[in-house]
């Protein structure tokens, strides 16, 4: 599925994405993987560190680190939570080492850029990293003028996406009516809520899928209906919103 299919699920609005934008007024972007490419592997940086955290933390092997570390990020939603659930763990130093990397990886993306800048009302980055590495991310990629606000985990409580209250959170702090709104992920787990509250949603797949290392179940759920979207080229998406926005 490239940039402009569409998986109806149980819709059967047209496929052409620019006819279901045309009501949206506010656009929320997770980063990770998402608002830049997952090729880039700036988050393998991060994944690392993590488990260098956990084999340190639990003075465990290499091999038993990475084991605890994606599971509990699979059945928690963040190993930080796993963590904070199953040792009890305060997480101010979690955060602070696992997101001390460096962000130079990220090349501006100026054609991202003007696309985000064309789409009318209101724009976020919603993510289960860190304020500050959302910013820096962000900055390298040209783009943080674009947005309003950045939703972390910390704002969220440490209770990260796709648990429902997460969103609730946000949505609730920002004032923002979900029927209006649009959501891009690069996990479709974390789009289950978004579209039972009535938003848009939008999978943001690596290109060449196969080619950047992800785990299994981080690929599941593409197919499912409350995955609307699936685009391997987010900026050409956007860009195509904007355009048949700006047309009217």
């Amino acid at each position: 599925m490239l940039a402009s299919d569409f998986h109806p699920g149980t819709e059967t609005a047209p496929a052409d994405p620019a006819t279901r934008f045309g009501h949206v007024e506010t656009w929320i972007f997770d980063l990770d993987n998402t608002l830049y490419p997952a090729h880039t592997n700036l988050f393998a940086q991060v994944d690392v560190r993590i488990r260098d955290f956990v084999q340190r933390l639990l003075k465990t092997s290499h091999d038993d680190a990475q084991r605890l570390q994606r599971d509990y990020y699979r059945t928690y939603g963040t190993t930080l939570r796993g963590l904070m659930i199953e040792h009890g763990i305060s997480p101010d130093e979690f955060l602070e080492y696992v997101h001390d990397i460096d962000h130079s990886a990220v090349a501006p993306d100026p054609v991202l850029g003007a696309a985000i800048e064309r789409l009318p009302g209101r724009k976020f980055i919603m993510t289960n990293g860190t304020r500050r590495h959302a910013e820096k991310t962000a900055i390298a990629l040209g783009i943080e003028h674009h947005f309003e606000d950045i939703f972390d985990i910390v704002a969220a409580g440490l209770l990260p996406k796709p648990h429902r209250e997460t969103y609730d959170i946000f949505l609730g702090q920002h004032g923002i009516e979900p029927a209006r709104a649009a959501m891009f992920e690069d996990l479709a787990r974390n789009l289950a809520v978004p579209h039972a509250l009535g938003m848009r949603t939008v999978l943001v797949v690596p290109q060449g899928t196969r080619e950047v290392f992800r785990e299994a179940w981080e690929m599941e759920g593409r197919d499912e209906p409350h995955v609307e979207y699936v685009t391997d080229d987010l900026a050409h998406f956007v860009a195509r919103l904007a355009d048949a926005r700006a047309a009217g």
